[in-house]
């Protein structure tokens, strides 16, 4: 089995101690490269070609939602999780939107910091439907209207069915849900879902959640 490759990014060295002692005991974990700042991000993966990186948030040069975007922006980018100590804020949404495959608290348990890691190496989002939820309960304000003017735009290069398969994304369904609901295989939706992260140049399924509530989509659903 192929260890997932993983950076860790942290300006606190405790902190990174503390990460880099847990992940270190798993099998499946290859911890390749550490940085204190989002100014040695791109260096280090440059060196290291991880999977993930889990990045913290708050650092004192440059930020870890700055080198989310720069990292994102590049072919073939690692996934990145982002590390914060806040429930729902804006500087997470932030990073979702840049293409983070989802977050993680400081004060998660291990195990769970582990599960993160290994579910976003397999491409799936680290955010539950009900995370889902308050992020973007917490998005709405007065930036909503022109959000969803260029949200609706973008929705409309979807077809009905593909529309249909990313409202059950933004309602937080898994592809089994979907293919449930909408009467088609898992393999369809697995399908529908890549045409549509294509079509809208997004990166993973929380990115099409966060568009389809822009885009005012789950209200007229009545979620």
């Amino acid at each position: 089995m192929t260890a997932i490759r993983l950076v860790l990014v942290d300006d606190d060295p405790l902190v990174r101690a503390g990460l880099s002692f847990m992940m270190g005991g798993a099998d499946d974990i290859e911890i390749v490269g550490e940085a204190a700042d989002g100014s040695e991000v791109a260096a280090l993966v440059d060196r290291t070609r991880p999977d993930v990186v889990l990045m913290d948030i708050r650092m004192p040069n440059v930020d870890g939602l700055t080198a989310t975007e720069e990292l994102r922006a590049r072919k073939d980018a690692p996934q990145v999780v982002v590390l914060t100590t806040f429930h729902a804020d804006d500087q997470v949404l932030r990073a979702l939107r840049a293409g983070a495959a989802g977050f993680v608290l400081k004060d998660t348990p291990p195990t769970e910091i582990l599960a993160a890691v290994r579910r976003v190496a397999a491409g799936d989002p680290v955010l539950s439907p009900t995370v889902t939820r308050q992020l973007m309960a917490h998005a709405a304000g007065s930036a909503l209207d022109t959000r969803r003017s260029g949200a609706r735009t973008r929705i409309a290069a979807l077809n009905d069915r593909e529309r249909e398969v990313a409202v059950a994304v933004g309602q937080g369904r898994a592809n089994a849900e979907i293919a449930t609901e909408l009467f088609m295989s898992v393999a369809t939706v697995k399908t529908h879902v890549s045409r549509i992260l294509a079509k809208l140049d997004l990166n993973n399924r929380v990115q099409i959640a966060l568009l389809t509530y822009d885009a005012g989509l789950l209200e007229e659903d009545g979620h």
